[in-house]
């Protein structure tokens, strides 16, 4: 059995007239479609002759049409005789004496010698099929629940509820229909082989791959040096999570090695983080709000507002603390500056020792007083800004008030 090339483009008229039968993909496939069968066009379109063919069989002289996009595989009593993977017209011939016609010329005499046989009926069965070549689209995968993953980025778990699409190509329309397909789609009068088709076990198995491979696949991005270890950049880098996917279930199920499947690329329609996820991507933010020179602008920008805010306040302690002036904001910038991050901070005043005077012999009780207060706002300030404790701040204002 074997092919020969007709032509590459488009059949003329005139030589259509010296065909047996014509054999081309059904109109009306879905862009969804992976494997389909060759259609018998009848007398293409009323010029041939051979109106009265043996079904499921393909006459010696036949032409098949593969067109761009698509492989053609030819099935005899069950096993793969031919394949086409280049478009264009050719020619159908077999050893096959169930495939001899009589336009081929002597045929008929040893295809009726081999029909007595098998009570009339032909004794063999051939098939064609098309592989669809180009992009799958609209593949779609979605959680109910939160997957987890491991991050590099933050150092621990986080997760989320997702759910997108993805596009998908058969590499190696062999190992598809050798180790995927199901038998009974390279039977006779077979269906459409869609992987849309969620009632299908076969493409509801892709589904559910896919879906238990995705805390993988996120794992594998956001672990990548390369991709910048930040899961925020998941959404917007379509080809780089099709590849965390596509390596994902290679690792677990070998779509393409044994099944010829590969994962080209992905949309993120919504990925939704859980509250923990959230609250460590808001530490995130504030970290890297409070590092670096940045940070410094921040904090001066706070220190300045404080500083308005304590002299609109009034009183003796809006007062004491503008007596403080320019000097004491500078001071503590000056503490801040060497304390790059928040958790790192340790505060930048020395608590007093116990039973040590901690005023000179020539403070005065307000000057003493006035300090305390100074410092008190100080820290005050450090923790509006987020640079300190809760609990640092309640220590101090506790030793200072003597509590």
């Amino acid at each position: 059995m074997g092919f020969i090339k007709a032509f590459g483009g488009a059949l003329s008229g005139t030589f259509a007239d010296q065909w047996k039968d014509f054999y081309a993909p059904k109109a009306g496939l879905p862009a969804t479609a992976a494997l389909f069968p060759a259609v018998a066009q009848g007398t293409n379109a009323g010029r041939g002759e051979n109106t009265k063919g043996s079904e499921n069989i393909i006459t010696n002289g036949s032409k098949i049409v593969v067109p761009e996009g698509c492989a053609l595989i030819t099935v005899e009593n069950g096993q793969i005789t031919g394949f086409i993977a280049e478009p264009g017209g050719f020619e159908f011939k077999s050893d096959d004496p169930n495939s001899s016609s009589i336009f081929a010329g002597g045929g008929i005499f040893a295809s009726i010698g081999n029909r007595i046989t098998f009570g009339g009926q032909p004794g063999a069965q051939q098939l064609a099929f098309y592989v669809n070549l180009k992009e799958i689209p609209n593949n779609r995968f979605g959680t109910q629940s939160e997957i987890y993953w491991d991050d590099a980025y933050f150092g621990t778990q986080v997760g989320a509820i997702t759910r997108g699409t993805y596009t998908l190509k058969i590499v190696d329309p062999l190992l598809f229909i050798k180790n995927f397909v199901p038998a009974s789609y390279l039977q006779p009068n077979a269906k459409v082989f869609d992987f849309a088709d969620m009632d299908d076990p076969a493409c509801s198995q892709l589904f559910n791959e896919v879906v238990g491979t995705l805390s993988q696949a996120f794992s594998i991005y956001t672990n990548d040096p390369s991709k910048g270890n930040r899961m925020s950049k998941i959404q917007s880098d379509s080809l780089g999570l099709a590849q965390a996917m596509s390596q994902a279930v290679e690792n677990a199920y070998h779509w393409k090695t044994e099944r010829g499947l590969e994962i080209v690329s992905t949309v993120l329609t919504s990925l939704e983080y859980d509250q923990d996820t959230k609250e460590l991507m808001k530490d995130v933010k504030r970290a890297d709000a409070l590092s670096g020179a940045r940070g410094n602008s921040y904090m001066q920008q706070a220190t300045a507002r404080g500083i308005e805010a304590a002299g609109n306040n009034g009183g003796g302690a809006g007062m004491a603390f503008m007596g403080v002036g320019m000097n004491a904001a500078n001071g503590m910038m000056g503490a801040m500056q060497q304390q790059p991050t928040p958790s790192s901070y340790q505060p930048a005043f020395k608590e007093p020792a116990q039973n040590q005077n901690t005023s000179s012999s020539n403070e005065t009780p307000v000057q003493n007083n006035q300090s305390q207060t100074d410092r008190l706002l100080e820290m005050k300030k450090l923790l509006d800004a987020g640079a300190i404790t809760e609990e640092d701040y309640n220590k101090v204002k506790n030793q200072i008030l003597g509590l």
